[in-house]
């Protein structure tokens, strides 16, 4: 007689497939939980620091602007 051809890691495919997509869901959970704690306790000042680095550019780069004359 043959003996069984299921292998102990086809039978686990179940356990170690949920444990999997707990994993991720852990992972992303902990993405977005941190996402949101730290958008809410941000800074008026580090805010304004933020839009003022925006408005002035860097040193490094030049703008150039071209004039059309009909």
């Amino acid at each position: 007689m043959r003996s069984k051809s299921s292998t102990v890691v086809g039978a686990l495919h179940p356990i170690l497939f949920f444990a999997g997509v707990y994993v991720v869901v852990l992972l992303f959970s902990i993405f977005i939980c941190s996402t949101i704690f730290y958008s809410c306790n941000i800074n008026k000042t580090e805010v304004a620091k933020k839009s003022d680095r925006k408005a002035t550019p860097s040193a490094g780069y030049t703008t150039a602007s071209i004039a059309v004359v009909r």
